[in-house]
């Protein structure tokens, strides 16, 4: 009998231990250190923390050893578009590539885009949007294809439709162009932009993740201008006050969104407004605008403050019964003046205030989107 209790007092010791050495490792793999980029040490369990982190609210932080996820060069990455490619086409400086995005209360996670096309296997990624979507789709496929060089792939361009398809993983990186969302329609008394309607959207379809954006060519005017007409309904407009417009057709596409997306198969985000910065009055340097910018704006805020377009965006986001995830990058760009084109731009003459250098500012955008796929 006594033999008998000391074995099955033997055997609890062992399950106990066993019990207890399980929980240490699971412990362990949870606050396991990593390298991270450009020198920072990221826990393998910060999917937690990133959860609570608002990881649009901080500063940019410079790290002289910091270098691009990847080169300008063709051989690093054949898909950044001219009018993006600063440094092949003579910017001087590379200080701006010098900064992090540091959010307050988090680490960014090491952007891994072998991880990426893995999680996204079989998947289709669509950017949605102006000139500024092509902005981050061109620095979202130069990142992935830096990190896999040699993985096969296959790109298509075309003025309303642009993919960039990796082969050994099926995942697609698609991109298509609208510069209002809302319909842009010939009729009998010109060019209309329909306030209410939606027909490009069937191309949406079917996407597990699609990022939307819209607003830089709702303040254009004169030759610039693509509509002669505004219409709501049977209603004809020469023209509206551009905000009013903005919420309008904003609407239009959340209206859209709640009625055609299924959030357990896509995951839909809204790109925050892009800046600019030709007005140097904005940042309290009157004289100046983003030409010969070599260094962001310090701190965590904004001298003009929050542009109206973005309490639009979230006002309407607010309001939708479908799950829309804002990528609020309106500050942390805002802060970036020195990040532009400015002279240095393939295709625009004059000076680009307006988009961005690759590589550069949307590299951190989607390093954002990157974190927050993967929470």
């Amino acid at each position: 009998m006594g033999k008998w209790l000391y074995s099955c007092s033997l055997l609890l010791v062992i399950v106990c231990l066993s019990i207890s050495l399980r929980e240490v490792r699971v412990r362990g793999a949870e606050t396991e250190l990593l390298p991270g980029r450009n020198g920072s040490i990221l826990r393998r369990g910060s999917r937690k923390e990133l959860m609570g982190c608002n990881l649009f609210e901080g500063k940019w932080v410079y790290e002289p050893s910091a270098s691009p996820l990847y080169d300008y060069e063709l051989s690093s990455c054949p898909f950044i578009d001219p009018e993006f490619d600063c440094l092949h086409y003579g910017r001087p400086d590379r200080l701006y590539l010098k900064y992090a995005w540091k959010p307050d209360a988090c680490s960014l996670p090491r952007f891994d885009g072998e991880e990426f096309l893995s999680r996204w296997r079989g998947k289709k990624i669509m950017f949605v949007g102006d000139s500024l979507s092509l902005n981050q789709w061109n620095s979202l496929t130069c990142m992935l294809h830096a990190s896999v060089p040699h993985a096969k792939y296959s790109v298509s361009r075309g003025s309303l439709l642009s993919s960039l398809h990796f082969q050994g993983y099926e995942v697609s990186i698609l991109l298509y162009h609208t510069t209002y969302l809302v319909d842009l329609v010939k009729e009998p008394v010109g060019r209309v932009l329909r306030l209410d309607t939606i027909q490009g959207g069937i191309a949406w379809k079917g996407m597990d993740v699609l990022i939307f954006n819209t607003w830089h060519w709702w303040t254009h005017t004169g030759k610039s201008q693509p509509w002669d007409y505004m219409r709501e309904g049977s209603k004809l407009y020469k023209d509206m006050d551009r905000l009013t417009a903005f919420a309008k057709g904003l609407t239009t596409w959340a209206e859209w969104v709640d009625r055609n997306i299924d959030p357990s198969k896509t995951r839909v985000f809204f790109q925050g407004i892009s800046p600019t910065h030709y007005q140097g009055k904005d940042w309290n340097e009157p004289s100046r605008s983003c030409q010969g910018e070599e260094e962001p704006l310090s701190g965590s805020t904004y001298p003009a403050g929050t542009p109206p377009a973005a309490q639009i965006v979230k006002r309407v986001l607010s309001g939708m019964s479908k799950p829309v995830y804002l990528l609020d990058i309106t500050t942390l760009s805002q802060l970036r003046k020195d990040a532009h084109p400015s002279a240095y731009s393939g295709e625009h003459s004059g000076r680009d205030c307006s988009h961005w250098c690759l590589p550069g500012l949307p590299d951190t955008w989607n390093e954002i989107l990157y974190a927050v796929l993967t929470m």
